[in-house]
């Protein structure tokens, strides 16, 4: 029988000498070294050297524009996941079409049109303020990424570290939206495969859908499920029969609805807390995908545990941010650029 060390062809056993010893050690740690590097993606101090407040210059920003619109939070939160789950975290959702270009980027995408303007136009302004201190050294990716965490927390979420070091994207295509958007409608089994898409898990898709807990949802996305059986005689299933009389009184079901909003979680709609769960409990879930979240026996189990504790909600959420953060990261100039403007493309 042969071994690592011996020939296959004599039972003589190979000696292994010093300087066999001493290649072997170079060689494993040039491939762990490589190995690592390959995946050395983010650091908490990426910018400890070359833009070391930029926590403090997007924090100041951030508080700022929160105190002025809250609501600026679940918008950027909701820009985040939109920008994460295609192509990855590298703030391609930020740019816009050029004049006369026949290919819509993915901020022109369906999906992405109910996206608010204004935190599209606020990553940018906080940009420019912390390239007027650090010219061309953050990216805007990160600028998103720090600013959704300030938000989070600003809306009474945890505090969590923000690993840094990512690149822009250079590539932003409409066509890509659909099919890596979670769609309103979407089967438990649809969501778990495309989290799972993204190397994330079914507890980061329960934990992640918290996010619900503020923010908004145009009534279009909820129509269908709340006027399934086209009148009032038949009521549709999972949903609380209170719940559903305030949701049928703000979206008619016909004509003037486009532009109404409802809140994500009706019990603490600017708070960021874990009510969110509690509401799924008691059939108060806004979206088809929320409410599915306690109807299956797989996610349900997580929803009462997130429900009872929330410290356990905001630290697996931290988490779940952290994960989702690190989707398809770009680092050097092969793969990504440092936008000076976020809306175009260098």
């Amino acid at each position: 029988m042969s071994s690592l060390f011996s020939s296959s062809s004599t039972s003589t056993t190979t000696i292994v000498t010093p300087t066999l010893c001493t290649i072997l050690l170079i060689l494993l740690n040039t491939i762990n070294t490589s190995h690592s590097a390959h995946h050395r993606q983010l650091s908490v101090d990426y910018y400890a050297k070359t833009c070391p407040d930029v926590e403090k210059l997007v924090g100041s920003f951030t508080s700022e524009q929160f105190k002025a619109a809250p609501a600026i939070a679940s918008a950027t939160i909701r820009l985040f996941f939109h920008d994460c789950f295609v192509e990855g975290c590298d703030a391609s959702i930020l740019i816009s079409s050029n004049p006369g270009s026949k290919e819509l980027v993915e901020r022109d995408a369906p999906l992405n049109k109910d996206l608010p303007i204004e935190a599209f136009e606020l990553i940018n302004k906080a940009k420019a303020l912390v390239d007027n201190k650090c010219p061309g050294v953050v990216s805007c990716s990160d600028i998103l990424t720090i600013s959704t965490r300030d938000y989070v927390h600003l809306a009474g979420g945890p505090y969590y570290e923000v690993k840094k070091g990512r690149w822009d994207g250079k590539i932003s295509k409409a066509s890509l939206v659909s099919s890596n958007i979670p769609q309103t409608n979407s089967t438990i089994d649809e969501l778990l495969k495309l989290f799972a898409s993204k190397g994330l898990t079914m507890e980061d898709l329960v934990v992640l859908s918290g996010a619900h807990t503020i923010g908004y949802s145009h009534c279009k996305y909820i129509i269908d499920r709340i006027y399934n059986n086209k009148g009032t005689k038949n009521l549709p299933p999972n949903i609380d029969p209170k719940f559903l009389a305030a949701l049928r009184m703000y979206c008619p079901h016909y004509g003037g609805n486009e532009d109404i909003v409802v809140p994500f979680d009706v019990t603490t709609p600017f708070t960021f807390d874990h009510a969110y769960y509690g509401n799924l409990e008691k059939n108060m879930g806004l979206l088809v995908t929320d409410q599915a979240l306690y109807l299956d026996p797989r996610t349900k189990p997580i929803v009462q545990s997130l429900s009872k504790d929330k410290q356990k909600f905001f630290q697996a959420f931290a988490q779940a941010m952290e994960k989702m953060g690190n989707i398809h990261v770009k680092r050097g100039k092969k793969h990504g650029e440092k936008r000076i403007d976020c809306r175009v493309h260098m």
